[in-house]
C-alpha cells in the first residue's frame, strides 16, 4: 500500500494530538553519547530518488515493473509518465482507464535513477549539503520502494542493465549471504557512494525492517508453500490454506495493509530469520568489501517507522551497526511526544529522530494565523525541545520541516491555517490535494518570504537543518502523493500546471520554473552554515525576546567565534537594540556592518527577514 496513510495512522495511534511538548526542564543531562561529530555539522538533503532525475532512460521501467504495489493495475494502458508534465493533468494513456487523477498517479513511474543523481553531483556540491538521506533505493515495484522486494540489491530500474540485474539476482539464495551477486544497479551506487564521498558528502539508506513487500523472495515462498516454507516463521501469519479446516491464508500487514506483510516479533524483538538477515544487509552496504574499511560504504541509517519495532531489536541492531563502523550516524522515524521519544535516544538505539517537533514550532511561530504562538512561546517551545535530550542528541537531530510524508514547505504556507501542523493526523488527511479547501496552486513571493525566514531560522539553529529536494528552488504540492512531484530542473521546460485534481482548469495557470531567487537564498544560507562552527557546534542563549513587536534574537559561541542572529516575525521594518560591550559587526546575511556605541548594538531588520552578525573584532 502506498504510504499516503502511513502517517496518518502512526500519528493518530501514537497520540500527537497536543499543543503542548512534555517537558524535561531541569533534569541532569548525560553527555556520555556516543553520538558521530559529523552529524552536528552537516546540511541534510533528502532525495526521493524515483523523482529526482532520470538519467538513463534505457532502464526506465515497464508496466510489468510495478506489478506488485497498489493500485494492483498492470493491465490498463501504461507509459512511463512525461517528466515536465502539469502534474494533475490526466495523460491520454491515463484517461484510457476511466479511473480518477488519485488512482492514476500511483500507477505513475517517472524514471528517476541513481544515474540521475550521478548527474547532478555538482549540483548537490554546489548547493552545500554535507549529506544526503535516500529514500528506499532497494528493489521494490512502487514508487516509493517501502514495499522491498529485498534489502541487499539496489533496484534494477535505478542501474544500467535491468535484465541482466534479475538473472543474477534468480541465481541466488536470498537468505545465504555466500550466494550473494552485486549486480550493476548495485555497483552503480557503490559508485556514487564514492563520488559523494570524494566531495565530502555523507550517505544514509533508509532502513524498512518492520515489513516487506508482495514481491519479498520471502513472503512469495510463503504464500506459495505455505506452512512448508522454510521462510514460515518470518512473517505473521494468522492462518494457513487448508480446504478441510475451511480456512484461508492470512497474515499480518502493517496496520492491516496487504500489501506490507509485517516481519514477526517475539520477545526478543524481530525473529531469527529476518533478523540474520536484516544483520547482513546492514554489513553488505556499511562494508561492501568486507575488509573492515567503511569509507566504500554508507555512513548511516534513517529507520522507517521505528516505532513499530521492539527497543530489543533497535539495541541489538546499534550494537551491529556501530562494530561496523563507530562513526555511523542512525535516525528514527518517531513522531511523538518528548516522552515517547526518551527510550529512543538513550544512547542505546539511535542518535536522533527525524525533528518533526522543530517542524511543528516554526509552523506556529512563522506560519500560523489563527493558532499562531508568540516569540515567548516560540522561545518556550524551543527550550523544552534543546533541554529534553543530551546536547549530543540535540546537535544531532534532523531539523526539517517539510518531507515525502508532509505537503511542501511553500504549499503549508499556502494551506497554514486549515489545521495546526503539530495535530499531526489531522493535518495529514486535510493537507491532501483531494480536499477541496485545500490550495494546489503556487504560492505568492510574499509567502515565499515566510519560506526565506524560516530557513534564516533553520540553518542558524541547534541541530542539523535538512532540506527535502525541491525545496531549495520553490516546488510546491499538497501532501502525499502530491509532494511527490518530479524534480524541477533549470535545463527542462515544463508544461505550466493548468489542471486542479477534478479535472477543471484555473483561470490563471502556474509556472512551473527553478526560483533562482529562492535557491541562491537557501545557497547562500548554506554556504555561512557551513563556515562558521558557532552555527554548528555553538552554544545557544536568547538575547531578546520581543512578543509586542515579534523579534527573536539569539547568540552562537564557540571557540571564540561570536554570532547573533536576529529575526523579525512582524510585518513592519524594526529597530532592535542589543546590549553588547564593543565590537565591530558583519552581517553575513545583508553583508552591512555595524558598530557598537555606548554598549548598545543598533540595527534595523527588514519585516520577515533577519540578520546573522558575526563579531569580527573586538575594539579597544
Amino acid at each position: 500500500m502506498m504510504r499516503i496513510v502511513y502517517i496518518f495512522i502512526m500519528i493518530m495511534l501514537s497520540g500527537i494530538v497536543t499543543s503542548e511538548l512534555s517537558t524535561a526542564n531541569g533534569e541532569q543531562k548525560n553527555n556520555n553519547y556516543n553520538v558521530p561529530q559529523w552529524a552536528k555539522k552537516v546540511v541534510w538533503y533528502q532525495i526521493f530518488p524515483e523523482r529526482f532525475r532520470n538519467g538513463d532512460p534505457a532502464n526506465d521501467p515497464e508496466v510489468q515493473d510495478i506489478k506488485g504495489s497498489w493500485p494492483h493495475d498492470w493491465t490498463s494502458p501504461w507509459e512511463v509518465h512525461p517528466w515536465t508534465s502539469d502534474w494533475y493533468k490526466l495523460q491520454p494513456y491515463e484517461k484510457k482507464n476511466g479511473k480518477n487523477i488519485w488512482f492514476n498517479i500511483q500507477r505513475r513511474r517517472y524514471g528517476g535513477d541513481l544515474q540521475g543523481v550521478i548527474d547532478k553531483l555538482d549540483y548537490l556540491q554546489e548547493l552545500g549539503i554535507g549529506a544526503i538521506y535516500f529514500n528506499p533505493v532497494f528493489e521494490s515495484p512502487s514508487s516509493h520502494k517501502y514495499d522491498g522486494a529485498t534489502y541487499h540489491h539496489i533496484d534494477p530500474n535505478f542501474g544500467p542493465d535491468l535484465e541482466g540485474d534479475r538473472e543474477l539476482i534468480n541465481q541466488e539464495i536470498p537468505h545465504d549471504p555466500s550466494t550473494w551477486v552485486w549486480t550493476e544497479a548495485d555497483k552503480l551506487m557503490l559508485k556514487l557512494i564514492g563520488l559523494l564521498h570524494d566531495r565530502g558528502i555523507k550517505v544514509i539508506f533508509d532502513g524498512v525492517f518492520n515489513h516487506m513487500g508482495l514481491n519479498s523472495w520471502a513472503f512469495k515462498d510463503v504464500k506459495e508453500k505455505q506452512q512448508h516454507s522454510i521462510y514460515k516463521d518470518w512473517f505473521s501469519i494468522k492462518s494457513w490454506e487448508n480446504s478441510d479446516k475451511k480456512t484461508k491464508f492470512d497474515y499480518q500487514g502493517w496496520f492491516g495493509f496487504r500489501e506490507l506483510p509485517e516481519l514477526r516479533e517475539d520477545k526478543n524483538g524481530i525473529v531469527e530469520g529476518p533478523k540474520k538477515y536484516i544483520f547482513d544487509i546492514t554489513k553488505r552496504w556499511m562494508d561492501p568489501n568486507g575488509d573492515g574499511k567503511t569509507n566504500d560504504g554508507i555512513d548511516g541509517w534513517r529507520l522507517d517507522v521505528a516505532f513499530c519495532v521492539s527497543h530489543k531489536f533497535w539495541k541489538d541492531w546499534r550494537k551491529h551497526v556501530k562494530s561496523i563502523n563507530a562513526d555511523a550516524y542512525l535516525t528514527a522515524e518517531v513522531i511523538d511526544h518528548i516522552s515517547v521519544l526518551k527510550p529512543y535516544l538513550q544512547g542505546d538505539e539511535f542518535d536522533a529522530v527525524m525533528n518533526y517537533n522543530f517542524a511543528f514550532t516554526c509552523a506556529e511561530y512563522f506560519f500560523n494565523e489563527k493558532d499562531k504562538i508568540n516569540t515567548s512561546q516560540f522561545d518556550k517551545k524551543l527550550r523544552r525541545l534543546r533541554e529534553a535530550f543530551p546536547d549530543e542528541v540535540t546537535y544531532t537531530m534532523q531539523n526539517l520541516f517539510g518531507s515525502h510524508d508532509a505537503n511542501r514547505i511553500g504549499s503549508h504556507i499556502v494551506n497554514r491555517d486549515l489545521a495546526n501542523y503539530r495535530n499531526w493526523g489531522r493535518y495529514h488527511g486535510i493537507s491532501k490535494g483531494d480536499n477541496p479547501k485545500c490550495k494546489t496552486r503556487k504560492p505568492t513571493t510574499n509567502e515565499l518570504q515566510l519560506q526565506k525566514l524560516f530557513a534564516i531560522f533553520q540553518m542558524t539553529y541547534v541541530g542539523a537543518p535538512m532540506i527535502y529536494c525541491g525545496d531549495e528552488v520553490g516546488m510546491w504540492g499538497a501532501n502525499d502523493p502530491c509532494c511527490r512531484k518530479p524534480m524541477i530542473w533549470s535545463d527542462l521546460k515544463y508544461e505550466d500546471e493548468v489542471y486542479f485534481p477534478d479535472q477543471s482548469e484555473k483561470e490563471k495557470s502556474d509556472r512551473v520554473e527553478v526560483n533562482q531567487d529562492l535557491f541562491a537564498h537557501f545557497q547562500k544560507l548554506i554556504r555561512i552554515r557551513n563556515q562558521y562552527q558557532a552555527l554548528q557546534l555553538g552554544d545557544f542563549k536568547p538575547l531578546l525576546v520581543d512578543d509586542q513587536n515579534g523579534i527573536y534574537s539569539f547568540s552562537r559561541c564557540y571557540e571564540g567565534q561570536y554570532i547573533i542572529v536576529i529575526l523579525n516575525n512582524g510585518d513592519i521594518v524594526q529597530t532592535v537594540q542589543l546590549e553588547e560591550t564593543d565590537g565591530r559587526f558583519y552581517d553575513l546575511l545583508n553583508e552591512d556592518v555595524f558598530l557598537v556605541d555606548e554598549n548598545n548594538l543598533t540595527v534595523n531588520v527588514k519585516a520577515k527577514w533577519g540578520r546573522i552578525l558575526l563579531r569580527e573584532e573586538k575594539l579597544e
